[in-house]
């Protein structure tokens, strides 16, 4: 599974920072395992009133030791890479939204070499 291929995935429609977390958040918890993604909404009162769901304010995909986080505040994107050993953050690195894509494309492909579930995860999230 080329990396590359992955990270092309990961980067459509980017421009529209709003539509992009919400269509990625999505295919990564369809995607992958139970537990891998966590994401967290901002809804104003109008949203929970009229059952929608809000946009993203953080998106967070856990891939063996390694935690991709990114946060969007008012249009603005952080990223952020961490090294987690069962719970505890041994390191993190703030990145910007294309390193960000590239880390996860790399992990996602690690992830789907090591393991044939894994690969199966990525392959439901190319198509």
């Amino acid at each position: 599974m080329e990396v590359e291929l992955l990270a092309a995935a990961l980067r459509r429609d980017s421009a529209d920072l709003d539509l992009y977390t919400q269509v990625l958040s999505a295919k990564l918890a369809q995607s992958l395992p139970p537990g891998t993604v966590r994401v967290v909404r901002r809804r104003s009162v109008a949203q929970r009133l009229a059952g929608r769901e809000g946009p993203v304010a953080e998106l967070d995909v856990v891939l063996g030791e390694q935690r991709l986080s990114l946060r969007v505040d008012r249009g603005q994107v952080a990223g952020e890479i961490c090294h987690e050993v069962r719970g505890i953050v041994l390191s993190r690195r703030p990145v910007g939204l294309d390193e960000w894509i590239d880390a996860l494309a790399r992990s996602l492909a690690r992830a789907a070499a090591s393991n044939a579930r894994a690969r199966e995860a990525v392959e439901r999230f190319l198509t």
